[in-house]
């Protein structure tokens, strides 16, 4: 029992017997890029949100619109059925008349040949080549909304090369490629008195074989592309294993090719493997941009343009000074 006469003695208190911890002060949260914030916002407002049903029917749709472009090459190759042919049928014509065959017609085996393959069969491959552009951007419609903003840019590039490429290969097909290997098969077995005569229907098959596969082919560099794009493939795998590219386009070449000789063979061979390291290139620039960095244009177009000089100064060296002319064909030069 306390006296009431001691002095009292205030005791410490829980709150005052030991001074407050000090609190270690938490450092605030990095602050966020509003840029960053504002670029994903921008790239999510450019994709468009599809349920299953919606993709169907957008398939629907661009499959639809891309026959319809089709149809309608088709309808307009059909006025000029007879110009076309005569230009299909040249290389066969000219064919037969450096063989030395008088009058260099194609023959006629069945009754329906002729309607079948003029009115038919070359207006549906002329129109494949014409409608091509159309039925890529039909393709590139159908997934561009599950895109970015930024992949959106692609869209002219891509249907300018691929349908570029289509058209050059069919081009290089005729003017080249056809026209050597034609020749070459029709004079096999003129000395052995066997007079060639072609049909209609197995000429055109062999004209739309090695029109539409060449064609193919020279879609190899936008093939390499896509390949890198995904991550399936890269410049350094392909150029270390650049030997096997080359043997199976040589293989490739070989069943394409309509003759067996080297020679042509050679000139389906050289333009795809020229194709395959375009390609690698592209892969290349791909990658470059991926990892930020930049390829040195300047100094590659510097030396490209020398080249280019050294080469004329050596063909007007060779010109005026040692007497040479220039030839439309192989060697081009000769004195």
């Amino acid at each position: 029992m306390s006296d009431p006469f001691e002095p009292s003695v205030d005791k410490p208190t829980s709150a005052t017997a030991y001074p407050p911890a000090r609190k270690t002060p938490v450092p605030p949260p990095p602050p966020t890029s509003d840029d960053d914030d504002d670029e994903d916002d921008d790239e999510e407002k450019g994709m468009l949100r599809m349920s299953f049903m919606e993709h169907l029917e957008e398939l629907r749709s661009r499959i639809l619109r891309a026959l319809l472009g089709v149809l309608v090459a088709f309808v307009l190759s059909l006025t000029f059925c007879k110009q076309l042919w005569q230009v299909v049928s040249a290389p066969a014509v000219q064919a037969l008349k450096n063989l030395g065959i008088n009058p260099p017609n194609l023959a006629q085996i069945t009754p329906m040949e002729n309607f079948n393959v003029i009115y038919l069969k070359l207006p549906l491959l002329v129109s494949l080549f014409l409608g091509s552009p159309w039925v890529l951007y039909q393709v590139w419609a159908f997934i561009s909304p599950g895109l970015y903003k930024r992949e959106k840019r692609w869209a002219v590039p891509f249907i300018a090369s691929t349908a570029g490429l289509f058209i050059a290969g069919g081009l290089f097909a005729y003017f080249v490629a056809f026209r050597y290997g034609l020749e070459f098969l029709l004079g096999i077995g003129r000395d052995v008195h066997i007079t060639p005569v072609v049909s209609v229907n197995e000429y055109f098959d062999l004209f739309v074989n090695v029109t539409l596969g060449v064609g193919l082919v020279f879609e190899m560099p936008i093939l390499i592309f896509f390949l890198t794009l995904l991550r399936l493939a890269s410049p350094r795998f392909l150029l270390r294993h650049s030997r096997y590219a080359i043997l199976a386009i040589t293989i490739i070449a070989a069943v394409v090719t309509p003759t067996p000789d080297v020679f042509n063979m050679m000139i389906f061979a050289v333009p795809m493997v020229m194709l395959f390291f375009v390609g690698v290139f592209v892969s290349y620039l791909l990658v470059l941009k991926r990892e930020g960095r930049k390829f040195p244009w300047g100094t590659v177009l510097l030396v490209i343009a020398g080249a280019i000089v050294v080469t004329i100064g050596v063909i007007a060296l060779l010109i005026y000074r040692y007497h040479y002319h220039v030839l439309t064909k192989w060697p081009y030069l000769v004195r």
